[in-house]
């Protein structure tokens, strides 16, 4: 079957598809650069309430199903995303523009981590039970009885990202951890792949059938940006996940923060990932420490998905050294030899040319070298693209900070120490920082590089490219303002549970009458503290 043919034009109230009464548009294939046939239909503002409406019904429902119930609806996800089988793929690149084998690895990350949480559910440690047995007889005082543990927030709006149109999308991190939680979720898709997402909401309806979930468990709305604003102001709306520009977080943020019940918004937005190279990294002739090694593998992450990873590389400092300039070459020789690649819609297309021209008329600031290939506007194509400035034009232009989002990066090379630590001091919060360093130099130098770093970034790398979110217990793929809206928190791995839930304790209850993870005789059998110790 022809993808370009396709009629994938339902939202999904629930259970129930629907076509919205908004207003239609078009799915857009930027590596065509044109309009795909089919249509689809944006929600109104009645049918998006009816949406959040059917997931505070359900929540109370959802809320005390078990962990094992809730991860069969995970796993049965999975199951159902997979049975789509090439369908999907295929609309994915047609919509994204990404390779098929992007696709597929996107395909599988989405999958492993819904199956990840189906695991943490079953193993239910994760609600953090904490008990404190009554101590009547206590002096001066007796002590209660007291236990406390994690429980679902409600209702929560997710907002799919343009980048991944499956792992940060209907089915992605926000939704997966959310339902895990316990809480049902509205879904607004990115309007970047709407074919795909109602394939996907498609999936999780059926699974949510299949497994006998309430009503509302999950739904898809395709929506304006008005409507969307106004889905984070419903009143049973408790919390929200979005991945996207700074502008369209902060914009959540704003509504979420007006509200008379203020709300948890947690927005990933912004960052340029500084990747430091100290000389005694690149000292050596050949090998992982030589400039050449460095500098090619550090073109490659710059380039890698045309640029359009939220962890891309954007900034490079490198503490000049006799190896500045072979590094400087190498990375030139790279990005010369890259080639252009279709990006994900044409707005994205045009902010990044535009980015990349504001920052390379600043005085100062030199083109490094840039693609031999001129990008086809035909098909949507970013040019790979490497600046180089002075710390002094760095610290003096602040709009050298900022995220130019595609395959482009500047390096600043600086003159001292004081210089480095100056322009990092500078920066606003990251998703990651890098560091390339010998361990003498960090040991020793009259600045704490990492610690530096670790106050700029939730993720921080001792060598390697920050461009790969591992999906495990230990990631955090968050950090300060302005890459996310709160450093507390992760969207990514295990602990991203924990941004849709809070802690309840239960004084004095009778024991028959305490959810299961909190009764005596521990019937889940999962690791508690009691009285300080961990045991089962």
């Amino acid at each position: 079957m022809s993808t370009t043919q396709q009629s994938v034009t339902l939202s999904f109230i629930g259970n129930e598809p629907v076509t919205g009464d908004g207003i239609f548009f078009k799915a857009f294939a930027p590596s065509l650069s044109e309009n795909l046939a089919d249509d689809f239909a944006n929600v109104s503002q009645e049918q998006a309430n009816q949406a959040i409406e059917k997931a505070a019904e359900a929540f109370p429902v959802y809320a005390k199903l078990s962990g094992a119930q809730r991860a069969d609806f995970l796993d049965a996800i999975a199951a159902e995303i997979e049975a789509i089988g090439d369908e999907l793929i295929e609309r994915a690149v047609l919509e994204s523009g990404l390779p098929t084998g992007r696709i597929s690895g996107e395909r599988g990350r989405t999958t492993g981590q819904l199956r990840m949480f189906a695991n943490v559910l079953r193993e239910g440690s994760w609600v953090d039970a904490r008990i404190n047995p009554a101590m009547p007889d206590r002096q001066p005082l007796p002590r209660p009885d007291l236990r406390r543990m994690l429980v679902p927030l409600g209702p929560v709006v997710v907002f799919g990202a343009s980048n991944f149109p499956l792992a940060f999308s209907v089915a992605g991190g926000d939704t997966a951890s959310a339902l895990a939680a316990g809480c049902p979720v509205v879904v607004k898709a990115h309007p970047s792949h709407p074919g795909t997402s109602s394939l996907v909401g498609q999936a999780i309806v059926s699974a949510a059938q299949k497994t006998g979930m309430p009503d509302g468990v999950f739904s898809l709305l395709h929506a304006d940006i008005e409507v969307a604003q106004q889905l984070v102001a419903h009143p049973a709306v408790k919390a929200v996940g979005f991945t996207g520009s700074r502008a369209g977080g902060l914009a959540l943020l704003r509504v979420a923060q007006s509200r008379p019940e203020p709300i948890p918004v947690y927005a990933e937005m912004s960052a340029v990932n500084p990747f430091v190279v100290l000389p005694g990294a690149i000292s050596q002739e050949t090998g992982p420490n030589s400039a050449t090694t460095v500098a090619a593998g550090l073109a490659g992450s710059i380039t890698l998905g045309v640029g359009q990873f939220c962890t891309n590389p954007g900034l490079v400092f490198l503490l000049d050294s006799p190896k500045t300039q072979v590094f400087l070459e190498t990375v030139a020789e790279k990005i010369r030899a890259s080639a252009p690649a279709t990006m994900l819609n044409a707005g994205i297309c045009q902010a990044y040319q535009k980015g990349v021209q504001q920052n390379r008329i600043i005085p100062g600031v030199h083109v490094l070298a840039e693609a031999d290939t001129d990008a086809e506007s035909s098909q949507t194509q970013g040019r790979p693209t490497i600046l180089s400035t002075t710390a002094p034009i760095f610290l003096s232009s602040p709009a050298l900070g900022e995220e130019v989002f595609g395959p482009t990066s500047l390096v600043v090379v600086c003159e001292t120490e004081a210089e480095l630590e100056e322009c990092l001091t500078t920066l606003e919060g990251q998703l990651t920082a890098t560091i390339y360093a010998t361990p003498a130099e960090l040991t020793f130098s009259s600045v704490d590089w990492v610690s530096l770093l670790q106050a700029k970034a939730g993720r921080v790398l001792f060598g390697g490219y920050p461009t790969g979110v591992e999906v495990s217990e230990a990631m955090t793929h968050g950090g300060p303002f302005p890459a996310t809206s709160d450093s507390r928190s992760t969207s990514v791995g295990t602990a991203a549970i924990l941004r849709f839930v809070r802690p309840v304790t239960y004084q004095s209850f009778p024991d028959e009458l305490l959810p299961p993870a909190l009764q005596n005789d521990n019937p889940l059998n999962i690791w508690r503290n009691v009285d300080g110790k961990i045991s089962k």
